[in-house]
């Protein structure tokens, strides 16, 4: 782990490349979006924008230009492959079964997901905020990727932490009404108000896709500036990246 980069460690085949991105990274981007911002939909330049992707793509020595989503906090998963394309799907996961094609999520506070075959045939990564993530994001991607899911890895990447993340009435049953047992990863605060576990709300879906090797969390992006947190900064702030591709033999 440095300043600019988190590298996940799970115990993905040798041919899955990971990596996460922080506001401390080698980018131009001005205050209040730190250095490194690569989301373009928060106010920052695009130009600011377009030389952080590039210095991503350089730094990391990625095999092609990630391939970037407009999320909508729904739960439709992309299909995509590596050539360059300015296009941006709307989708808030895709899959991939080409060397070389990079998957990329970006979040503030939503939590990111990687997926991927334990033969190293196929990857995934998902956006999962709490909307998507009680619609089926997470199902929809598994079950895009066509592998059993006994052959599948997961890895929960920075998100708000359970003790930091407040939500109301709707969020709580959101997931209550479809799961009672999801009622254990909310604890009351105040009245109509719970904090609220995303990555273990995550961790219930999963297990009850049927993918038992879940690994990650730990993290809280309120609480650690490192990452980009809309609770913490509001609407005009950056986003990081979540990255997952196939390495080309």
């Amino acid at each position: 782990m440095t300043d600019a980069w988190i590298f996940p460690d799970w115990p993905a085949p040798r041919n899955v490349r990971t990596a996460v991105t922080t506001r401390d990274g080698p980018g131009v981007s001005l205050p209040p979006f730190g250095r490194f911002n690569l989301g373009l939909r928060n106010g920052d330049q695009p130009d600011a924008v377009g030389s952080n992707r590039s210095v991503l793509q350089q730094a990391l020595g990625l095999p092609a230009a990630p391939r970037w989503l407009k999320q909508v906090h729904g739960c439709s998963v992309a299909e995509l492959g590596p050539l360059p394309s300015t296009d941006e799907p709307q989708a808030d996961a895709a899959i991939s079964r080409l060397p070389g094609t990079v998957l990329a999520i970006l979040t503030a506070d939503c939590l990111p997901v990687l997926f991927c075959a334990d033969d190293g045939s196929a990857i995934g990564a998902a956006h999962a905020g709490w909307r998507g993530l009680a619609a089926g994001v997470l199902e929809a991607t598994t079950e895009q990727l066509q592998v059993p899911p006994e052959r599948q890895l997961a890895w929960l990447g920075p998100c708000i932490g359970a003790r930091s993340y407040e939500v109301g009435e709707e969020v709580r049953a959101a997931f209550v009404d479809r799961d009672c047992a999801a009622a254990d990863c909310f604890t009351p605060t105040r009245p109509g108000h719970w904090w609220c576990d995303l990555a273990a709300l995550a961790r219930r879906r999963l297990a009850a896709s049927g993918i038992a090797r879940i690994h990650g969390g730990g993290f809280d992006t309120l609480t650690d500036l490192r990452f980009y947190s809309h609770r913490r900064e509001g609407v005009r702030r950056g986003c990081f990246a979540s990255l997952i591709w196939l390495a080309r033999s």
